[in-house]
């Protein structure tokens, strides 16, 4: 009987289990699904431990977006033997520069300097001041996407958010990894995406072993909500490929001879 692999999808910075909303909704009912917050610890590894720790026991896909990508790799690399494929949109494998850092720094203080002033204007400027890079150009008007943007900034709250940027700041170089997931492997991006620039995702797909890369059309940042129909397209392909691979092995298993 074919089999189909649980998945455990991860979101990114300033997001909740909404950025994800496109593929649940594709796929519900037709596997097991599991969403893991990424604000609950300023750890990168943290969030994959207890992202691991609410997966049922056996293999599994993992897919993630944006920092929800960093905690994918971290998955992999803590569970390696039980990943059945990966996905990673809109991020990358590289450690922050210390530029980054520094910004991250700055965004951090200014979010801890307005709560100690007991205020959260600044943090409500720090999310609307990301729309103009996180999303394309032609869908900064979108009045919709961004009040789901606003209110998943908000659902995620200036603590988590803080959380998000400590954790993303010290977050492990993977690139050695990659090479070693020998699984099916997707990666997405968007074309005009200025927060993880498309040439992230062309050196992570040509470190995997078995990866498709798709560069999403007239899409920044956000590509799962900015052009859901390719980028779910890609990843039900994706599962595709995971299952196959799944059943190709578990029947594998089953016809091996008992050991004399």
């Amino acid at each position: 009987m074919n089999h189909a692999t649980p998945l455990l999808l991860l979101p990114g910075l300033m997001n909740d289990a909404r950025i994800w909303e496109p593929l649940t909704t594709a796929i519900e009912g037709a596997r097991t699904v599991q969403v893991a917050p990424t604000h609950l610890h300023d750890s990168i590894a943290e969030s994959a431990r207890a992202a691991i720790a609410a997966m049922p026991a056996g293999t599994f896909a993992v897919a993630g977006f944006s920092l929800g990508g960093y905690v994918a790799q971290a998955v992999c690399r803590q569970a390696g033997d039980r990943i059945a494929g990966l996905g990673l949109l809109d991020t990358g494998a590289r450690a922050d520069t210390e530029e980054a850092k520094q910004v991250r720094n700055r965004m951090i203080q200014a979010v801890d300097g307005a709560e100690g002033a007991g205020t959260t204007a600044t943090f409500g400027q720090v999310a609307q001041g990301f729309a103009a890079r996180i999303v394309h150009a032609s869908r900064l008007q979108d009045g919709g996407l961004l009040r789901l943007l606003f209110d998943m900034a908000a659902a995620v709250g200036s603590q988590g958010f803080v959380r998000q940027q400590r954790a993303a700041m010290n977050r492990a170089d993977t690139r050695d990894l990659l090479p070693r997931m020998n699984v099916p492997a997707v990666v997405v991006c968007g074309r005009e995406d200025q927060v993880t620039p498309l040439g992230l995702s062309q050196e992570m797909a040509s470190l995997l072993p078995d990866a498709e890369l798709v560069a999403v059309a007239e899409s920044g940042h956000m590509s799962i909500l900015e052009q859901p129909a390719p980028v779910v397209a890609a990843l039900l392909r994706w599962l595709q490929r995971v299952d196959a691979a799944a059943n190709a092995r578990q029947g594998g298993e089953q016809s091996r001879p008992f050991p004399e």
